[in-house]
């Protein structure tokens, strides 16, 4: 099945300025998508999509391609995602002549992304015939306890019926990783959704998964990065 890499990276950042290429231990962040990626030996070509100077070269140093820049139309805070991979996937297919099966669209944003996931995801969307294949964890505590705050700051469970319902009796339920997705080009580019009808689960551990969205993210991000890295050099 050929494939291709897209990893959509946008300059206008508000929350963390420049996000995708600031320092994250080292490296510029994106820098991680991009070695996974490469290092996989899953793609053709590893491309990235940016309205952004400045990331496009830190992208091509790291080993990326940016074929195109990405129009103006798509990289303002309300693009949804299927947008931006539906405009790099024609611009490969339609202008470069490319022949795709399939696509793994990776966040710029994924410092925790591991090869073994990205050969795991390729490989059920290989074996199964779902449309995708998308990263999720589970809730480290019962959704359906959730409490919520209203104007004055009166608490409330938002499923009331389940106040008394044990923690265990509780179904467990998950949330998308944020790191990457596989899909299979045409049904994608038929139905123009990343979360298909039929797509199939790849669960990681939670210690495995953040979220960087607010400088708090980003901190949190960091202290899980370094316990990572210093749980490996102490085995």
């Amino acid at each position: 099945m050929k494939s291709v890499c897209v990893i959509p990276a946008r300059g206008g950042s508000k929350r963390i300025p420049h996000k995708n290429v600031k320092d994250f231990h080292g490296k510029p962040m994106i820098a991680y998508s991009v070695e996974a990626a490469l290092h996989s030996n899953l793609f053709s070509e590893v491309i990235v999509s940016t309205d952004d100077d400045k990331i496009k070269e830190v992208a091509t140093k790291w080993g990326a391609r940016v074929p195109f820049h990405r129009p103006a139309n798509l990289s303002d805070d309300h693009t949804p995602l299927a947008g931006v991979l539906e405009h790099a996937l024609r611009y490969l297919m339609i202008e470069e002549k490319k022949m795709i099966e399939s696509v793994c669209c990776i966040l710029a944003t994924a410092p925790f992304i591991e090869v073994d996931d990205l050969k795991m995801g390729a490989k059920i969307l290989r074996e199964s015939k779902a449309s995708a294949v998308v990263p999720v964890t589970s809730f480290p505590f019962p959704i359906f306890r959730a409490l919520e705050i209203d104007k004055s700051n009166t608490l409330g469970m938002v499923w009331p019926e389940h106040e008394l319902t044990r923690s265990n009796d509780l179904p467990e339920t998950f949330h998308d990783v944020g790191q990457f997705y596989w899909l299979r080009v045409e049904e994608f580019l038929a139905s123009k959704r990343i979360y298909a009808k039929d797509a199939q689960a790849l669960v990681l551990p939670r210690h495995r998964v953040q979220d960087i969205d607010t400088p708090e993210d980003w901190e949190r991000a960091e202290f899980i990065f370094e316990a990572l890295h210093q749980n490996a050099k102490t085995r």
